[in-house]
C-alpha cells in the first residue's frame, strides 16, 4: 500500500538523514520515479522534505524535524515480540536490556495490539541452538564486539581447525554473526574476506588503527562466505556402514553431510539367519579408529549401489517389494497374512492352541536382533578431513570404509585418546 511506503520513506529519512534517490528506491523496492512522486506527496502533506542535486546530494528532512509514529499494524507488533531464547542477547551483554526494551515497546503500542503482541511472546520461542549441543563459549566476544562497534582493527591469536598451534593475524572486522549457537567474526585479512569462529579465538587485542575494509556490507560478505562453505567445491566423500539401530540418530545429526537420503526399511534386505541364531554383525574397533565387522561373521556385504546385499547361503526370509515377508521354504515359522493375525504353526501339538510365535519360550526373536545389527551403507560429504571426526561419537555403530585420509586421521585421534586415558596420573594432580 502507498501509505505504508510513505511511512517507510519517512522513517528511512529520519533514521539515516540524507539518502540518494536510487538508494531509497532499492530499499523500498520501487523505481526512482516512484520515490520522487512519494517525496512530492510527503511535501504536500506538510512534511519538510527537500532534495539536493550534485554528487553528494539526495533527499532529506529539515534538521530537527521528528515525528512520533504510532501507526503500527497488528502484524508488525507481533513480529517485534517473537522471542529468541536469552542466549543470543546474553552473549552480547544485552540480556536485561532486551527485556526492558520490549516492556517499553509494549507500553507504547496501540491498545488494540497489546494483547496480540503479548500472546505471541508467550506462545512462540525461537531457539537457534541445535539439539544435543550447547552454545559454543566465546570468552573474547566482548573484545570482538567492541572492535565491531568502534571500527578498529584487531590482532587475533587464533586456533585454526587443522593447525597444530594458534597463530597471530591482524584483521579488519565487518561484524559478528551467530549461526546455530556459534558466533563468527566476519573480517578482511590482507584484503580478502575471512570467517573466524569466536570460540577459537585464544586472545584478541584492539589496535589504535581504523579498519581498512573494502566498501561492502556485513550482509553481503556473510552471504558470500556462507555460500562458499555450503557449496564447497572440494571436500571428501566418506563411505560408512551404520547399524540400523543408530540410523535415525545418525541421519539426524549428519543430515547436512548426506550425499543422498538413507534407504528406507523396505529398501534394505532382510538379515541373514543361521537356524534360530542371527549371524553376528557386531563390529570390532580396529586400530585405525574405524569400526570393522568380525572376520568370522556372515555379515551382509555392501554392494556398489549403496544397499546391503544378503549372503547367498542365508535361509532368511527376503523382503518382497513393499509387501509382507515371504517365509523360507525350510522355516517352520508362521507367515504374516497381509494385515491380519499371524497364522499358527501347523506343527504345534498338545492340547493348547498352537503358538503364533516361533519363540514361545520367551527368547527374543532372532530377526529383531539382526535388524538392529544390520548395517546400512551411506555416503557423506565433509569439507575437511578433521570435520569427519564427529563420526567417532557413534563408536562401534559406525564403520568408516573410505577414504584412507579419514581412516588415518581417525586412527590418530583414537590412539591419542586411548593414550591419554591410559597414562597414569601425575603426582600431585589428584
Amino acid at each position: 500500500m502507498r501509505s505504508d511506503r510513505l511511512l517507510s520513506l519517512l522513517l528511512l529519512l529520519q533514521a539515516h538523514g540524507r539518502l540518494p534517490a536510487p538508494e531509497l528506491a532499492r530499499r523500498l523496492e520501487v523505481s526512482v520515479r516512484t520515490v520522487l512522486r512519494d517525496v512530492e506527496a510527503l511535501s504536500a502533506a506538510g512534511i519538510p522534505v527537500y532534495t539536493e542535486r550534485g554528487r553528494h546530494g539526495g533527499i532529506a528532512l529539515l534538521p530537527g524535524f521528528r515525528t512520533d509514529v504510532t501507526g503500527m499494524t497488528a502484524d508488525e507488533a507481533r513480529a517485534l515480540f517473537v522471542m529468541l531464547t536469552g542466549s543470543t542477547h546474553a552473549s552480547l551483554g544485552l540480556g536485561a536490556a532486551v527485556g526492558s526494551a520490549l516492556r517499553k515497546i509494549m507500553a507504547a503500542l496501540p491498545a488494540p495490539h497489546r494483547e496480540a503482541a503479548d500472546l505471541v511472546a508467550r506462545r512462540i520461542i525461537v531457539d537457534p541452538v541445535r539439539w544435543r549441543t550447547a552454545a559454543a563459549p566465546a570468552a573474547g566476544l566482548s573484545t570482538l564486539q567492541e572492535a565491531v562497534f568502534t571500527d578498529r582493527r584487531l590482532r587475533l591469536r587464533y586456533r585454526s581447525g587443522d593447525a597444530p598451534a594458534p597463530t597471530d593475524r591482524i584483521v579488519d572486522p565487518y561484524g559478528l554473526v551467530e549461526k546455530a549457537g556459534v558466533w563468527y567474526l566476519v573480517a578482511d585479512r590482507d584484503g580478502h574476506p575471512r570467517l573466524y569462529r569466536a570460540d577459537r579465538v585464544v586472545a584478541a587485542e584492539l589496535l589504535d588503527q581504523p579498519v581498512r575494509r573494502r566498501t561492502t556490507t556485513l550482509a553481503d560478505e556473510w552471504s558470500r562466505l556462507r555460500a562458499r562453505v555450503e557449496d564447497f567445491p572440494g571436500g571428501l566423500t566418506v563411505r560408512v556402514l551404520v547399524k540400523a539401530a543408530s540410523l535415525a540418530r545418525f541421519t539426524l545429526l549428519h543430515r547436512a553431510e548426506l550425499v543422498s537420503p538413507p534407504p528406507s526399511a523396505n529398501d534394505s534386505p532382510s538379515p541373514h539367519l543361521d537356524g534360530d541364531r542371527p549371524v553376528s554383525s557386531s563390529p570390532q574397533l580396529d586400530g585405525a579408529g574405524s569400526v570393522s565387522p568380525s572376520p568370522h561373521a556372515d555379515a551382509p556385504q555392501a554392494d556398489g549401489a549403496g544397499s546391503v546385499s544378503p549372503s547367498p547361503q542365508a535361509d532368511a526370509p527376503q523382503a518382497d517389494g513393499a509387501g509382507p515377508v515371504s517365509p523360507s521354504p525350510h522355516a517352520d515359522a508362521p507367515q504374516a497374512d497381509g494385515a491380519g493375525p499371524v497364522s499358527p504353526s501347523p506343527h504345534a501339538d498338545g492340547d493348547g492352541p498352537a503358538s503364533s510365535s516361533p519363540h514361545a519360550d520367551g527368547a527374543e526373536p532372532a530377526a529383531s536382533h539382526a535388524d538392529s545389527e544390520r548395517p546400512v551403507l551411506l555416503e557423506l560429504r565433509f569439507a575437511t578431513v578433521t570435520a569427519a571426526r564427529t563420526l567417532l561419537a557413534f563408536g562401534t555403530d559406525v564403520r568408516v570404509l573410505s577414504p584412507a585420509s579419514v581412516l588415518a586421521d581417525l586412527a590418530a585421534v583414537s590412539a591419542a585418546t586411548a593414550a591419554h586415558y591410559a597414562s597414569p596420573a601425575e603426582p600431585g594432580n589428584g
